[in-house]
């Protein structure tokens, strides 16, 4: 019989509070030897356990997990973030000693590509426009042809940007409609692409045929700005720009300019900064849907990332294979 790992809790309280249910703590007493049910701060608040700590369970509130503390637990196996990327997060140092790390991104990546879906069907439906409208003149004038060209779902083309977890997961909740879907992801072969029912095409030809793009690409050197003045430029007239990824990826002030030319829509979640200015333009901006940041896990939905995390303890604790491990090599392109 397989030893109980000895394992702890290393986040903040309240985060504490927010992810683990009761039931999480009994599979977790069930599972390994968790030193407590209050969670430390730091690693460091485990100096007397530091010859026996083999799992930490880690979320926010966690510092970096640097060369100079995983030295200090020489029997250290397993990292398990409760949370999203690791990166940033976890030092070099750790993957060179051989600590297998895991985290919740694919629980994270759920509620993300579910909000996603919404709003590619909703832009699509020209709901945000034509609910302003209604709210505004008070007149329903359906079918709306006039304020609302080519509306609806049935054969609009829809554009992917970045196969990651949360791009495979729209491509696959994309799956019942009438759409044509395009997919962007130099890491992507035509046949992979063929197999999530998308079709692979080129950046500059996705853009120019899209009804809706979406980004879920990771803020990288090389996907910074990635869609600037002259990329936004080849999106037809009524297009739509979903981000629920990085701020960053779109070159703001060039999507503002665009904008306030009335050509495209925009859907954002995610801005750069990620908190706006109060003066920013993009609050004034018709055509475009605002969101502070909520694709993601909120409410009820943070306990999925609890959910998983639970899971890869006690998968580990019975020997078996984890199902959500971070890749070293994955990390250079991952978020």
């Amino acid at each position: 019989m397989l030893k109980s790992p000895v394992t702890a809790l290393v986040m903040h309280p309240v985060v504490r509070d927010e992810l683990l249910r009761p039931d999480h703590m009994d599979r977790l007493d069930n599972a390994c030897n968790l030193l407590g049910h209050n969670p430390v701060r730091s690693p460091l608040d485990l100096r007397d356990q530091c010859s026996h700590l083999e799992v930490m369970i880690t979320s926010w509130g966690c510092p970096r997990i640097t060369a100079e503390l995983a030295e200090q637990f020489p029997r250290l196996k397993l990292i398990a973030h409760m949370a999203g990327s690791v990166k940033g997060f976890v030092d070099e140092d750790v993957w060179r000693r051989g600590i297998k790390v895991t985290n919740a991104v694919a629980a994270n990546a759920q509620p993300v590509a579910e909000f996603t879906l919404a709003a590619i069907l909703l832009a699509n439906k020209r709901v945000v426009q034509l609910s302003r409208l209604y709210m505004t003149e008070r007149v329903n004038r359906a079918p709306w042809a006039k304020e609302a060209p080519n509306v609806g779902n049935y054969k609009k083309v829809v554009g992917i940007v970045g196969a990651s977890h949360v791009g495979r997961l729209v491509l696959d909740l994309l799956k019942p409609f009438d759409h044509r879907v395009l997919l962007y992801d130099p890491y992507v072969s035509p046949l992979q692409a063929r197999d999530m029912k998308a079709t692979k095409v080129g950046l500059s030809e996705l853009l120019s045929q899209v009804d809706v793009v979406s980004l879920h690409a990771p803020l990288l050197e090389d996907t910074r700005d990635m869609l600037g003045s002259r990329e936004l430029a080849l999106l037809k007239d009524g297009a739509t720009v979903i981000n629920t990824s990085r701020g960053a990826l779109i070159d703001q002030d060039a999507l503002v300019r665009e904008l306030s030319t009335g050509r495209l829509y925009a859907w954002l979640d995610t801005t750069e900064p990620d908190v706006l200015p109060v003066d920013s333009p993009l609050f004034d901006l018709p055509n475009l849907f605002l969101t502070p940041h909520i694709a993601g896990s909120l409410g009820s939905e943070i306990q999925r990332l609890a959910d998983q995390i639970v899971g890869e303890i006690e998968r580990y604790a019975r020997g078996t294979t984890l199902r959500h491990l971070v890749r070293r090599e994955e990390l250079s392109r991952l978020a």
